[in-house]
């Protein structure tokens, strides 16, 4: 399974299916949104108003989320 999962390489249909099947809190949403565009953690909590730790906690989120998709062969990242 895929555990290092680096999100900016997704392409459009990968991101679509994260998006439709993750159910991501509006909070992780903006997170991935800001992610696929390569956004550094630290870029990321400026521009959300939030900690680094903050970041971190949706980041732990939204990679659990995504691997499972992975884990259930809803998605294909190999």
């Amino acid at each position: 399974m895929c555990k290092n999962i680096k999100l900016c390489s997704l392409i459009k249909p990968e991101i679509d299916k994260c998006y439709e099947l993750c159910n991501f809190t509006d909070d992780e949403a903006e997170y991935f949104k800001l992610k696929i565009r390569d956004k550094s953690n630290v870029a990321i909590a400026q521009q959300m108003n939030v900690s680094e730790a903050q970041v971190s906690k949706l980041a732990r989120r939204v990679k659990d989320k995504i691997l499972k998709l992975i884990e259930l062969g809803l998605l294909d990242m190999e």
